[in-house]
C-alpha cells in the first residue's frame, strides 16, 4: 500500500479498519545471497538500498529483538554535515542530502525538521576553530556560517550568554541541520525494504558464524542455522561480540550514551543546540519535550541503561546553558550502546574474509549517518567496491596510519 491523502481518507471511511501491517513475519529461508545482522537503522538501511539500487533482494536482516529496538530508536535524533576533515565531510554531507529527500524516497512521514544547528563557542581559541570548520564546510560546497553574539542571542535568547567562566561568545550555524522521528526511520527502511522483497526476521539472535574454506557460509541464530554468500554485520554496539564469532579483533569499544526527555512544553528551542563548553546538546520535539544528552558513560558496557553520575552531570551542563531547564521536569532517560572506534570515526569496510563485510565505529554519529551509511554498505555488498565518499573509512587505516580524528583527541575511544 502506498501512503498518501488519498489512502488516509479511503480508510477513515473505514473506520481505520483495513490498514495492512507495515511488513511481513516471514519464516527464515534455508539460504540468503545476503545475510545483514543487525535489525537498527543502518541494516534496514542497507538492506532497503540493496533492493532499491542494486536490485539484490534475496535479503535477510537478522535481528535479535524487535526491529528498531536498538541506537535507532535510543537516539536524540540529530542530523548535520558540520564536519572538517575530508574523510568525513563529503560522507556525512550526502547522508544530509539524502534525508532531505528520504520521505519521499521510501513514502514514509519521518518527520525530517531542517530547523538549524547552533555549534556555540565560548573563547577567542574556540572562535578559531569554528571559523576554520565553517571555511572547510564551505570549500566542500556546505553552508555554513559564523554568527557572532547578538546574532546568537536573536535566535536563542534564552541561553546564559553572561556565564561567568564560558560566555557565549557567537556559534557555528548550520542551516540545513535538524532532527528527524528516530523510530519513523527504521519503520520507513523496514517497510521500504519489505516491500521489496527483503525478509525482516525479529527475534532471531545470531549465536554463531559458520565458516568452510576460509568463507563465511551461514550463520547460527535461535532460528536454526541459515545459509548466506555474504554476511554484512550491522550489529552497532555489540559488533565486536559478533565480530569474535568469526575472530575478528576489532578496534572497536561499546559504551553507553544516555539521552533524556522533558515534560512537554510550549516552543521554546527552535534549534539544534550544542555546549562548547562540554558536550551537551539539545533540541525540542514536536510534541514539545526537551531532547537532550552529553557524554557518554566512560567505562564500557553492553547494558541500555547509563549510571547516575552521569545524569547529574548532564542536568549540570544543560542548566548551566540554560537556566530556565531547571524549572522542567524529567519525564525519562535511556540509553544506547555506542561502538566507539579507536579515532572517533566510523569503518564501512571488507574483512580478512573475503564475503564479510563490516559496518561499525560509529560513536555519537550513527543516527545522522543513517542513509549514507545503508547506501554505502549496500554499495560496498553489491559490488565489492567502496563508495567514493566513504574510502577513507577502512578498517585497515589504524595500521596504516590514516586516522579520521576530526576531535583530534588521539587513540582513546570514550574521549571521541
Amino acid at each position: 500500500m502506498r501512503y498518501s491523502a488519498y489512502s488516509i481518507f479511503k480508510e477513515a471511511l473505514s473506520g481505520n479498519r483495513m490498514w495492512k501491517p507495515a511488513w511481513r513475519e516471514p519464516q527464515p529461508k534455508p539460504h540468503y545471497d545476503v545475510i545483514i545482522v543487525g535489525g537498527g537503522g543502518h541494516g534496514l538501511a542497507t538492506a532497503y538500498y540493496l533492493a532499491k539500487e542494486f536490485g539484490i533482494t534475496n535479503v535477510a536482516v537478522l535481528e535479535k529483538g524487535y526491529l528498531g529496538s536498538g541506537n535507532v530508536g535510543r537516539n536524540t535524533t540529530i542530523i548535520r554535515s558540520n564536519y572538517l576533515l575530508e574523510g568525513n565531510n563529503p560522507f556525512y554531507e550526502f547522508s544530509l542530502k539524502l534525508w532531505e529527500g528520504l520521505e519521499r524516497d521510501f513514502n514514509y512521514n519521518a518527520m525530517v525538521s531542517q530547523r538549524g544547528i547552533l555549534n556555540l563557542f565560548h573563547s577567542d581559541s574556540q572562535r578559531d576553530a569554528h571559523a576554520r570548520k565553517g571555511n572547510g564546510m564551505r570549500i566542500h560546497g556546505v553552508d555554513a556560517e559564523l554568527l557572532d553574539r547578538e546574532q546568537v542571542r536573536r535566535k536563542a535568547p534564552y541561553l546564559n550568554f553572561d556565564h561567568a567562566r564560558f560566555p557565549i561568545m557567537g556559534a557555528l550555524y548550520q542551516k540545513r541541520a535538524g532532527t528527524v522521528r528516530h523510530d519513523a526511520v527504521a519503520w520507513g527502511y523496514g517497510r521500504g525494504a519489505d516491500a521489496r522483497g527483503v525478509d525482516l526476521i525479529q527475534h532471531c539472535e545470531v549465536t554463531g558464524i559458520r565458516r568452510e574454506n576460509g568463507l563465511v557460509v551461514g550463520v547460527e541464530t535461535t532460528r536454526g542455522f541459515i545459509g548466506c554468500n555474504k554476511l554484512a554485520l550491522a550489529a552497532a554496539g555489540n559488533t565486536t561480540t559478533v565480530g569474535r564469532m568469526a575472530d575478528l579483533e576489532l578496534p572497536i569499544e561499546t559504551h553507553v550514551l544516555q539521552a533524556f526527555v522533558s515534560e512537554g512544553l510550549k516552543p521554546v528551542v527552535d534549534h539544534v543546540i550544542t555546549y562548547g563548553a562540554g558536550h551537551f546538546y539539545i533540541s525540542q520535539s514536536d510534541k514539545g519535550g526537551l531532547v537532550f544528552g552529553a557524554e557518554i558513560d566512560f567505562y564500557s558496557s553492553y547494558a541500555q541503561r547509563g549510571n547516575l553520575q552521569t545524569v547529574e552531570h548532564t542536568m549540570e551542563e544543560g542548566v548551566s546553558l540554560i537556566p530556565g531547564l531547571s524549572r522542567a521536569k524529567v519525564l525519562r532517560s535511556w540509553g544506547g550502546v555506542m561502538d566507539m572506534s579507536m579515532d572517533g570515526s566510523p569503518i564501512i569496510d571488507r574483512t580478512p574474509i573475503d564475503n564479510l563485510y563490516l559496518n561499525c565505529g560509529w560513536c555519537y554519529g550513527g543516527f545522522k549517518a543513517t542513509p549514507a551509511s545503508g547506501f554505502c554498505f549496500a554499495h560496498l555488498i553489491a559490488k565489492n567496491e567502496t563508495h567514493h565518499v566513504s574510502r577513507f573509512m577502512r578498517l585497515d587505516r589504524f595500521e596504516r596510519g590514516y586516522t579520521i580524528d576530526e576531535a583530534g583527541r588521539g587513540p582513546q575511544p570514550n574521549l571521541h
